[in-house]
């Protein structure tokens, strides 16, 4: 990662002062935008659980009502990304590509495809992820302002900028918003950048607060640190997680390789039979299906779960997240990731106590939280963006020490499996796959 030189051209008082009202306009759009979406999206996962519960208790084979819905929402969202191809998958890797000039910034209609797009598929039951629609819509809104206020010069720094500030909208972290531009998008931490970015973020976060709240997104009960005697079972567990974040990143673009293989189904067609597949795996197991928020609180508060259960939840959406994303409808990984991350970590902690004499059960917990963000860091290779975006989700700062041994550990291991970064993997595929029409 590049650090700012000090060489570095002066940016003129009269750019930056431009740069920074846009940013701030800009930011303040994707905040009230991200706000409303999330909004939205809460709203439908209730009502899709309170639909799946009713059809369960209807004579007959009910449970053909949530698979029915799954199946409508990924076909509708198909259909939009038939219209608006860039607003398929998750958009961040078409962020990044924007910003090392492979692509050209995002039009206007990203934001109406990706904001319907993605209710439809997410709030349906398709295991996708919120915040790779609202990074994408932060982009287009970003490219926007500069094209309406007549500043194409600063297009591409404003998509840039504006799309952390979709990431800090989608998980109410304005910090781990910031540090995913600069760790991930950018690779860098320069005067240019760093100002609008953190302009944006503060804009669009006071924004979207007032619709979702100042909540962190997951209520944890304060967690004593855990025993440094136990750091040498988190770096362990570490190590472990990063075979599991590379595999995870073989399983997405293998489900894709395979699914782009069947030439003779559209991809509405597709779309749909996943959307069946996935609605399927939601009835036998309802926290399979969706974002996963949901699962993550269960997880974090101290929620029971026996151990084969919680196995059982791993391998379904360590198999419908990318089956999921295999649909080529609007969402992203994060969340996906996150929710598995938590499982992964109540998995093996249950394990440990289970072998190991006197570590007890409060290991679950902190184990869960750090299994976020180690994931997180072995899938994406961005782990001081997984440990913060995960410290501000839970305000669990007691486990961040022992989160900060497993992510790196995660990190390393990811590495040297020689499996890429997935959105490097996914920017790659931009380029090297023709579009699938069926």
């Amino acid at each position: 990662m590049d650090i700012e030189n000090v060489r570095e051209p002066t940016v003129p008082a009269r750019e930056l002062a431009t740069i920074c009202v846009l940013a701030i306009v800009a930011g303040a759009v994707i905040g009230v935008v991200g706000g409303a979406f999330r909004w939205c999206l809460e709203r439908l996962e209730r009502w899709r659980i309170h639909t799946a519960e009713w059809a369960h208790e209807l004579p007959g084979p009910g449970w053909l009502v949530p698979v029915g819905i799954t199946i409508l929402g990924a076909l509708l969202a198909a259909l939009i990304v038939r219209m608006v191809p860039l607003a398929s998958g998750s958009g961040i890797q078409h962020v990044e590509a924007v910003d090392r000039g492979q692509a050209e910034p995002p039009p206007l209609s990203v934001l109406p495809s990706r904001f319907v797009g993605a209710l439809l598929s997410i709030g349906s039951g398709l295991v996708l992820g919120r915040e790779g629609p609202i990074v994408h819509m932060g982009a287009a809104v970003g490219a926007e302002t500069a094209r309406c206020a007549r500043r194409p010069e600063h297009e591409r720094l404003l998509q840039t900028s504006v799309s952390g500030a979709g990431l800090a909208v989608a998980f109410n972290a304005p910090i781990g918003g910031a540090l995913f531009v600069f760790e991930e998008v950018t690779g860098s931490f320069r005067f240019r950048t760093v100002v609008p970015v953190v302009l944006s973020v503060a804009a669009a976060v006071v924004c979207s607060r007032t619709i979702v709240g100042d909540t962190p997104d997951f209520a944890v009960d304060p967690i004593a640190p855990p025993s440094i005697v136990l750091l040498p079972v988190f770096v362990v567990f570490g190590l472990l997680t990063g075979l599991l974040g590379a595999a995870y990143n073989r399983m997405v673009l293998g489900s894709l390789s395979v699914v782009e293989s069947v030439r003779s189904l559209s991809p509405v067609m597709k779309a749909a039979i996943i959307g069946g597949l996935v609605g399927l795996l939601s009835v036998v197991a309802p926290w399979a299906g969706g974002g996963g928020d949901s699962l993550v609180q269960h997880v974090v508060s101290g929620g029971a779960l026996a151990l084969p259960v919680v196995a059982w939840y791993v391998l379904l959406r360590f198999v419908a997240g990318p089956l999921s994303y295999a649909a080529g409808t609007p969402g992203g990984l994060f969340a996906p990731l996150l929710a598995l991350g938590a499982l992964w970590g109540l998995l093996c902690a249950g394990i440990c106590t289970a072998i190991v004499p006197g570590i007890g059960s409060s290991l679950a917990v902190p184990m869960a939280i750090a299994g976020m963000a180690a994931l997180f860091g072995a899938s994406v290779r961005a782990p001081i963006t997984g440990v913060v975006l995960v410290v501000e989700m839970t305000a669990a700062t007691g486990v961040t020490v022992p989160m900060l041994a497993a992510t790196i550990c995660a990190v390393v291991v990811a590495y040297s499996t020689r499996v890429p970064p997935i959105y490097d993997s996914l920017r790659d595929r931009m380029f090297d796959t023709p579009p699938d029409r069926g």
